[in-house]
């Protein structure tokens, strides 16, 4: 081969593998819970995180490249979640991650992407601690945009003790991390009202009878019932009083809103009340919009997603990583990070539209102003009035 031959077979490998360099993807993560009682908001978000990406290909994607999802099932698992981050992190090498429905498995597994400066956005667990995991290292990667469960252990305790004038509550938590931080906070919460719970109760995954601790909080003479719970068990609860004859109401947590509580609840679960950063109404375009896509797309029975609040935060957290990462014109964690914490442009989101929602201090995009009260009626979510 003469020398002219072999520069031009030279310059012609060497576009061939720069222009493959430009069209790798741009790998991001999706953990969460796909199989199981958690499934209804693992699924709900993963597939609201697809539909955000499957809009930001067809626009020609980010910096030039395609988005590509690597999805991975952590059964709400801890020690599954630890194995699919260090997967995640160092197989595929992921630019970041979004999803954990679970506050214990995000609190096990998020260390491993702290560790490697990649951002993890959490779109659906609320423990309170998530964003501050890290708080005492001079950089974070944890970020969220869920309502953390410090705004809604005090919306809760605010709709029981302050509107509805409840002198005496009962808790029933479960036994998980979430249920029982989240237990911690309505605690505090009380605590600020100079109120303590008549009765507070630990139940765990899968039980199928509360009779024991109903009556317990029933012969304390509870006037309502503070929940934080993850699954079906939620529904246990309401069906264990109307069993009783005891009707109090029932407020908690926004995981009341899932389909698994709804369902199995039947109609002992209507007037149930619980924080919402999106209700299935289509009340605003884009709202609409999302809604439609996702009912198109997905086909949910009654066209009724499993878990709202899940899908809507999912889609959202594509959104504000994409934004990240086009403002920092890179997938390096430092700078991804770094955009996230001043982002120029506003984003208009499902759940609302985001203006500056993350600085160096404060990683958490949502606000108690813009979490409202759902309420079951008939089968569906509607807001609370």
């Amino acid at each position: 081969m003469n020398f002219k031959l072999k520069l031009l077979v030279a310059g012609m490998a060497l576009g061939f593998s720069a222009s493959s360099m430009a069209a790798d993807p741009i790998k991001i993560g999706v953990a969460g819970p796909f199989t199981g009682g958690s499934a209804p908001m693992g699924v709900s978000m993963r597939d609201g995180v697809k539909l955000a990406v499957a809009e930001i290909n067809a626009k020609g994607g980010l910096l030039g490249r395609q988005i590509q999802l690597v999805e991975r099932d952590d059964e709400a698992k801890n020690e599954r979640g630890v194995q699919i981050a260090q997967e995640l992190i160092n197989k595929e090498k992921v630019t970041a991650t979004v999803g954990y429905i679970n506050t214990g498995v995000a609190l096990a597994s998020q260390r491993f992407y702290q560790e490697a400066k990649i951002p993890v956005m959490n779109n659906v667990a609320t423990g309170s601690i998530v964003t501050r995991q890290f708080a005492d290292q001079p950089e974070n990667y944890i970020f969220r945009n869920s309502a953390n469960d410090t705004i809604q252990s005090h919306m809760i305790v605010q709709e029981a003790v302050d509107h509805r004038k409840f002198k005496k509550v009962a808790i029933l938590a479960d036994s998980t991390n979430y249920g029982q931080l989240g237990r911690e906070d309505l605690e505090k919460a009380l605590a600020l009202k100079k109120m303590s719970a008549v009765a507070i109760e630990k139940y765990n995954l899968k039980d199928v009878d509360m009779t024991a601790q109903l009556l317990k909080a029933k012969q304390a003479g509870a006037e309502v019932v503070l929940t934080y719970g993850i699954g079906p068990e939620l529904a246990q609860i309401a069906n264990g009083m109307e069993k009783l004859g005891w009707k109090v109401p029932l407020i908690g947590s926004w995981t009341l809103s899932m389909a698994n509580f709804i369902d199995n609840a039947g109609k002992n679960g209507n007037g149930t009340r619980m924080p919402q950063t999106f209700i299935q109404d289509p009340n605003t375009p884009k709202r609409k919009a999302f809604i439609d896509a996702y009912v198109k797309a997905y086909h949910p029975p009654g066209d009724r997603m499993p878990s709202p609040v899940s899908a809507a935060q999912g889609y959202d957290s594509i959104y504000l990583l994409a934004a990240a990462i086009k403002q920092a014109g890179s997938t390096d964690g430092p700078k991804v990070k770094a955009a996230l914490e001043n982002l120029n442009e506003k984003i208009d989101g499902v759940v609302t539209t985001y203006n500056k929602p993350f600085s160096k201090d404060n990683h958490e995009a949502i606000t108690a102003d813009i979490t409202v009260f759902g309420e079951v009626k008939d089968g569906k979510v509607v807001l609370a009035k």
